[in-house]
């Protein structure tokens, strides 16, 4: 026997769409952004969507299924940008730091707003505080062995790979804001604090192209001076 639908259901909700496992994520991620933890429910979810609260059921066993799987899918995306990164080919130790870099500045590799979200529920979750300390871990791990490979000794490394991880973890705590432009003058001086070396100006270069960065001319608007 079909079922009839009330006075009070919306058409587009008895259609027979229940959407899918990455619509339902998506639309949890976006409401832990815009508004915090709390606004992660289902049926908030599914008025957003507009589809019927019983589709939720589907893909996630329970809201804390759902609230599992944002995780999952933060820190497969934002360490595994760090672990990318720092194996990805480099001839110096000062290419090996853009490469690093790059994740810092491009959101579709790693999201900062996520992962500063992802630390504040940490702060109200011990089960959501261990998984943010070995995803911390994981990626300190990951940068030492970059400063390793390039012949770094072990106690070096380390402090190393905490000053470049630790300055963007205050960059991120702390929602600093700056221009590409103000951030792009910057990284040569981080570059060479971070491995004692600079970087050619070729590195640069393409550390510039990979993100879209065209260096201001004389007669651009930002330098030129004021008529």
């Amino acid at each position: 026997m079909s079922r009839k639908p009330s006075t009070t259901d919306d058409p587009d909700k008895i259609s027979g769409w229940r959407g899918s496992r990455e619509i339902w994520l998506a639309a949890a991620k976006q409401a832990f952004l815009e508004t915090g933890l709390d606004a992660v429910k289902i049926q908030p979810l599914a008025t957003r969507l507009n589809i019927s609260r019983t589709s939720f059921y589907w893909f996630f066993k329970d809201r804390n299924a759902l609230l599992d799987a944002l995780l999952e899918e933060w820190d497969a995306k934002n360490t595994g940008a760090f672990v990318d990164a720092t194996g990805a080919y480099a001839e110096t130790i000062a290419e090996a730091v853009l490469n690093l870099i790059v994740v810092f500045h491009d959101e579709d590799l790693f999201e900062p707003q996520l992962d500063f979200a992802v630390r504040g529920w940490a702060h109200q979750s011990n089960d959501v505080m261990a998984r943010v300390n070995a995803a911390d871990e994981r990626r300190l791990d990951a940068i030492r062995a970059m400063f390793e490979r390039f012949g770094f000794p072990p106690e070096d490394a380390d402090v190393r790979a905490r000053t470049v991880y630790l300055v963007q973890i205050g960059y991120i705590s702390m929602q600093v804001r700056e221009s590409q432009a103000v951030r792009m003058a910057r990284v040569p001086g981080y570059v060479e604090t971070f491995c004692g070396e600079a970087p050619t100006q070729s590195e640069l270069a393409r550390f510039h192209a990979r993100l879209g960065f065209r260096t201001p001319g004389p007669n651009t608007a930002e330098t030129k001076e004021p008529t």
